[in-house]
C-alpha cells in the first residue's frame, strides 16, 4: 500500500526546561478533549520548544488560549503513514532531494505491527513544491 502523505498545519509552543512542564501543557490540552496527531520537544535556548500537530486546529487554539498557552502561528509540514519496510523515510528524502528540496528536520517512528509514521519539515517557501514532489493529499 502506498504512503499516504499530508500537508498538516502544526504549531509550537515555548515552554520552561524543567521537570513537568510537558505534563502541563500536554495536560491542559487533554482536559480539553484536543486529540494530537503528534508531538514533538526539543530544548532551544534554555527552553523546551514543543511542536504539535493537532487534528482539529480550531479545537487546539481554542484549548490553547483558555489554557494561556502561547503558541505560534500556524505553520505547515508533511504527516507521513505507510506500510513499514526498509528504506522507507530514505525514500522521502531521496524524493525531496531529487527534487531541489531541503528538509529542515524529520522524525520518524514505527507506528504499531508493520506500519510507519513520519514527519517533514521543510522551509514556507518548499512547502508546496515539496507536497507535489511528494504527491501530498
Amino acid at each position: 500500500m502506498p504512503d499516504t502523505i499530508h500537508k498538516v498545519d502544526y504549531y509550537y509552543i515555548m515552554a520552561p526546561d524543567k521537570p513537568g512542564e510537558g505534563a502541563r501543557v500536554l495536560g491542559a490540552l487533554r482536559d480539553a478533549g484536543v486529540n494530537l496527531q503528534a508531538v514533538l520537544a526539543f530544548p532551544s535556548a534554555r527552553r523546551t520548544q514543543i511542536d504539535v500537530i493537532p487534528t482539529d486546529s480550531a479545537a487546539f487554539l481554542s484549548a490553547a488560549k483558555a489554557a494561556r498557552l502561547k503558541v505560534s502561528k500556524p505553520k505547515t509540514a508533511l504527516l507521513v503513514e505507510g506500510d513499514d519496510r526498509p528504506g522507507a523515510v530514505a525514500a522521502l528524502l531521496d524524493r525531496l532531494g531529487r527534487a531541489g528540496i531541503n528538509v529542515t528536520a524529520t522524525s520518524a517512528v514505527r507506528a504499531g505491527p508493520g506500519r510507519y509514521g513520519a514527519i517533514l519539515w521543510v522551509k514556507p517557501r518548499d512547502v508546496k513544491k515539496a507536497a507535489e514532489a511528494m504527491g501530498a493529499l
